[in-house]
């Protein structure tokens, strides 16, 4: 599938007044609704020479909803095909989008079959040694949840203090519970089903896990509305990674500086955190 998105020009004083006011749009809906954010408005990188990208070929997961999925006319879809198809607009470069199995991505992405995996994939010290990445574009921080009638507006390690706590046997927020709430009295779980109904159930007073998925529980059917976030985001990447970015080959340069100039362009103008606020009714921040 190619697309090919090109802006109308703008006078110079027109265009910096329409995105000062898509910027103050977005600042104000953040504020109710917290969205990520990985730029400094302080370091705008250069704008590199984007003459040289002809097209660009990104590679995205068949079945991560609602990062990637198909959408109803067949198509790609999804919070990161979205964004894909932004930075593509701001650069005015014809791309493509391919969906694949994802652990058949970096195997593409080797062999030349794609530029660019815009499909979760998080970096890590391993994923670092087989590809290049632009900066962070969103992380799924660790978040605590609790039924609606117990909520903590605050959590720290003192106030749950003899409180039942469940986690994923075996996962990164085990180990945090381990090492940074240890007056909590852990209990391991095999799977999100089997923890999330410990807390319906009134077995735990909270669980600690993946904000992202968290998140489209509390908000979907299988909840039956019993819970909500208590407390903010743990982001500590030594135990919950350093985030998600668009991988590139390794030593493409040129790309993967477009990409970050794109990514900081999509932001300051508003459009990252209107994408945010489509696809997460409730946020994981």
């Amino acid at each position: 599938m190619a697309l090919v998105l090109f802006g109308a020009m703008l006078p110079l004083d027109a265009a910096h007044a329409a995105e000062t006011e898509a910027a103050a749009k977005a600042t104000a809906a953040a504020t109710a609704h917290a969205v990520p954010g990985f730029w400094d408005p302080r370091r705008r990188p250069e704008r590199p020479d984007l003459s040289r990208l002809t097209v660009i070929r990104f590679l995205t997961e068949t079945d991560y909803p609602p990062f990637n999925f198909t959408g109803a006319d067949g198509n790609p879809a999804g919070f990161n095909v979205d964004l894909a198809r932004a930075l593509c607009e701001e650069m005015k470069v014809t791309c493509t989008v391919q969906m694949r199995r994802f652990e058949t991505l970096l195997d593409a992405l080797a062999s030349n079959r794609g530029d660019a995996i815009i499909a979760s994939l998080a970096v890590t010290p391993q994923t670092r040694g087989k590809v290049d990445f632009t900066d962070p574009y969103y992380r799924a921080p660790g978040r605590f949840v609790a039924r609606k009638d117990a909520v903590m507006p605050e959590i720290r390690p003192e106030y749950l203090e003899g409180k039942k706590v469940g986690a994923i046997s075996g996962s990164a927020h085990e180990a945090y519970l381990k090492a940074m709430f240890t007056d909590a009295e852990l209990h391991s779980y095999p799977n999100d089903e089997a923890l999330r109904a410990a807390l319906k159930r009134g077995e735990v007073d909270l669980i600690f896990g993946d904000a992202i998925s968290l998140a489209f529980w509390i908000n979907g059917t299988d909840s039956e509305n019993c819970c909500a976030f208590s407390g903010g985001p743990f982001t500590e990447s030594r135990y919950f990674g350093e985030g998600v970015g668009i991988a590139v080959r390794k030593g493409n340069d040129l790309l993967r500086q477009s990409l970050n100039w794109a990514l900081f362009r999509v932001w300051e103008k508003g459009r990252y955190t209107d994408l945010w606020l489509r696809y997460f009714s409730v946020s994981p921040f």
